[in-house]
């Protein structure tokens, strides 16, 4: 294969950006000696080991790996390029390469399986429910590698449509129909979608990379400015394992509110928390009063105090959590405030 010489193809190269050509024509010289297990994970990106007959070997190999590697080098010579994921969009003949450690759900569900395998239950229909499975991933394993191993991973969405139940389907065997022999059949998507290679993930398939790990790089784009710009301004504590940028990301109505806000006119961190005192909620602090946050109630009631989104009534004395606010105009007679 010739070497890609397209200029920012050196460049991502030249900044130590993973090289998915090379790695290809690596994986393609090993393929007879490379081993496969398959996971099963759910919506809260939970795995489960499923084993497979060895007569899906072949079929495993080449669904997941030799689709990938062969598309690669076959496409190169026709002018494939690598790009990054977060400054590109839906070009002709790209794909996209970006860290492991950007795409949140994607890094979890490889800590698990890489870290705490031994835990990982075998799935079974009966107890987990296929309708809850969100993709499948298939992990490689070949010699190599200071460990003596080298690992990279295929994931792919399934769908519900992708699953026939047994109780409700049928075999069609020669002429006649005949019952379904499987609690479940699972049609396996034939397209190249997402690959995982020392912490890089290749993009084939934007939309499904999208969907599968829920990664909206423009809504973390924004979480992270406005995760700068309040924790310059308040004092805020996190649970372990969580920072404010991942809870904003994850909780999008929350991120609109602070979107609208302009955190230079919010109000100070002890008047936070004595109008937290008057609406006499549990608005936790440390010893050198920064704000806890463990959780994302904690980080909703947060968010709601900065939008002044808690309310006594002067007539009833009940409290009211203020679901939508509407600015009124200055009543008629008084002069505008300010």
């Amino acid at each position: 294969m010739e070497e890609n010489t397209d200029t920012s193809d050196v460049q991502d190269v030249q900044r130590g950006f993973f090289d998915v050509f090379q790695w290809a024509n690596e994986v393609e010289e090993v393929k007879n000696n490379v081993s496969v297990e398959l996971f099963l994970f759910n919506r809260n990106y939970t795995p489960y080991k499923v084993r497979y007959s060895d007569k899906l070997t072949a079929s495993v190999k080449a669904m997941f790996m030799l689709e990938v590697t062969g598309y690669i080098i076959k496409e190169a010579d026709k002018g494939l390029e690598c790009r990054e994921y977060e400054k590109s969009d839906g070009e002709d003949k790209v794909i996209y390469h970006t860290k492991l450690e950007n795409v949140g759900r994607a890094e979890t569900l490889i800590h698990l399986i890489e870290n705490e395998y031994k835990d990982i239950d075998f799935f079974t229909d009966n107890e987990y429910e296929f309708k809850k499975i969100k993709g499948i991933l298939a992990k490689f394993s070949y010699p190599g590698g200071d460990d003596g191993t080298k690992s990279f991973y295929i994931v792919k969405a399934l769908p519900a449509s992708s699953a026939l139940k047994g109780a409700t389907s049928w075999e069609l065997n020669g002429e006649s129909f005949e019952p379904f022999s499987a609690e479940v059949a699972i049609k396996m998507p034939e397209d190249n979608q997402v690959a995982i290679i020392d912490g890089n993930i290749i993009v084939f398939n934007q939309t499904k990379f999208e969907t599968l790990f829920q990664y909206d790089y423009k809504s973390q784009l924004l979480a992270d400015a406005k995760a700068k710009e309040l924790q310059e301004k308040y004092k805020l504590s996190f649970a372990e394992g969580l920072t404010l940028n991942t809870l904003l990301q994850d909780k999008k109505p929350l991120l609109k509110k602070i979107q609208n806000l302009n955190i230079n006119e919010t109000m100070t961190q002890e008047q936070m928390l004595d109008y937290s005192d008057d609406m006499q909620l549990d608005l936790m602090t440390d010893d050198d009063k920064s704000i806890i946050i463990m959780d994302d109630k904690d980080l909703a009631m947060f968010v709601n105090l900065l939008n002044e989104d808690y309310y006594v009534s002067p007539v009833t004395g009940l409290r009211y959590e203020i679901k939508s606010k509407k600015l009124m105009g200055e009543p008629e007679g008084e002069p505008p405030r300010g």
